[in-house]
């Protein structure tokens, strides 16, 4: 007879980050803007996206009591944590939709630890964001019920690929940048990330800012700026090398 795994609790991972659109290298936190202005959904928002779901994952909901918490704890945004297989990197096994807090911290949509449902066993650890690369690690890790971490922001946690993190102050972030999910940061060229946001804005008043949770809001302030102080295009540009427009910047993730 053939043997069935059973999975009981799940393994755990305390997965440490920060986002570069919101992050503050003056006080080492991440902005809670969007939180601040009601703007973030009880919902993920990773399913409606396209994002792979896997093992269980999608569709968690978050309590709105979550959102009354201030300070170092306060949510920033909704992630995706993935669980790809040890030898095939590329196949994602589980996912949880987790929250990320102002202290890079990920939690679970109610709080507690990010618990997948999978056996015990090695698998690549990997953070996506709706509008920032997504980052791996660069082996599998060790995973089981008691929790393994994965911080990201510290410059000696390995990860997959070349440059998949952005060097902010003195710690790591996930690049910024991509507005159009293709795995790609272009300033122009067909299936560019700025010239979604000259739409968004109504593409004819270069000056006009529009509202809400916004897939091109970069820094995440809750407005998508095309020109002006703190506006989101600058971000793309930056994150391409800034002096070369063509260039392209690729997430470095399997």
């Amino acid at each position: 007879m053939p043997v069935v795994a059973e999975v009981s609790n799940g393994v755990v991972v305390n997965v440490k980050a920060f986002l570069e659109g919101p992050f503050d290298t003056a006080n080492g936190l991440m902005a809670d803007s969007l939180r601040v202005n009601g703007l973030i959904p009880l919902s993920e928002p990773f399913s409606a996206m396209g994002f792979t779901q896997a093992g269980g994952g999608g569709g968690e909901v978050m309590p709105a009591s979550m959102l009354t918490t201030t300070g170092n704890n306060a949510i920033v945004d909704w992630v995706l944590v993935e669980l790809r297989n040890a030898s095939v990197p590329a196949t994602i096994v589980a996912t949880q939709s987790a929250l990320i807090t102002r202290s890079g911290n990920v939690i679970s949509a109610n709080g507690s630890p990010v618990r997948l449902s999978v056996q015990n066993g090695n698998y690549y650890i990997a953070l996506r964001h709706r509008n920032h690369f997504g980052v791996m690690s660069a082996v599998p890790l060790s995973l089981s019920a008691s929790a393994t971490s994965f911080d990201l922001s510290l410059l000696s946690t390995a990860t997959w690929g070349t440059e998949a993190r952005k060097t902010k102050g003195a710690v790591q972030t996930l690049w910024s940048g991509e507005v159009v999910r293709d795995g790609k940061i272009m300033y122009t060229g067909s299936g560019n990330d700025r010239d979604v946001m000259l739409v968004t804005i109504g593409g004819a008043v270069a000056t006009n800012v529009a509202n809400g949770y916004l897939r091109d809001d970069l820094n995440l302030d809750g407005r998508v700026k095309y020109t002006g102080a703190a506006n989101d295009r600058d971000l793309i540009l930056v994150n391409i090398g800034g002096m070369v427009a063509t260039n392209i910047r690729h997430q470095q993730l399997p």
